[in-house]
């Protein structure tokens, strides 16, 4: 088994560092950008044996989404989560209009949204939302800016408490 090493120096991409380790519990999600969610959910179920795990529209962030993951998977591994514009004025669609589809974001499960986003932005990076808004199933979320993240837009998302629901 490789051994496993805790990178040294995270400042040297962008001069700023933020410890966010005691936070960050898994690699959650990646998220795909993509025109016609059923074309694509058709395209990653057939091609690659996954299954739809959740859908959702948030009217808020403009988006209809699908979270896929491993048929026959345990469900606590990152899973594939598939964005479509709901208008023409969404975040997504403006991402589909400048680069095409495609992967539009990595996210980071944390167990504080808030104190993740105070973290990086008390180490200089740009957090995208003053305070943290409903995602997926009724999470917790926010953004780190691309500029500030090596060109790759960051989502902090934290998971429903299971004795709230959200």
């Amino acid at each position: 088994m490789a051994e496993t090493v805790r990178c040294q120096d995270p400042g040297t991409l962008t001069g700023m560092t933020a410890d966010l380790s005691p936070l960050v519990q898994a690699v959650d999600h990646v998220g795909i950008a993509v025109p016609d969610l059923e074309v694509a959910i058709t395209f990653h179920c057939g091609t690659f044996g996954l299954q739809v795990t959740h859908r959702e529209e948030n009217a808020e962030q403009g988006v209809v989404e699908a979270m896929l993951a491993p048929a026959g998977g345990t469900g606590d591994g990152a899973a594939v989560q598939l964005l479509a514009p709901l208008r023409p004025d969404s975040p997504i669609s403006a991402f589909l209009q400048r680069s095409g589809p495609g992967l539009q974001q990595l996210a980071y499960r944390v167990s504080d949204v808030e104190a993740a986003a105070a973290s990086l932005r008390q180490a200089g990076v740009r957090v995208l939302y003053d305070h943290a808004k409903r995602g997926t199933g009724g999470s917790l979320i926010n953004f780190a800016h691309p500029r500030d993240t090596g060109g790759v837009l960051i989502e902090l998302v934290q998971p429903p408490s299971p004795a709230t629901g959200g």
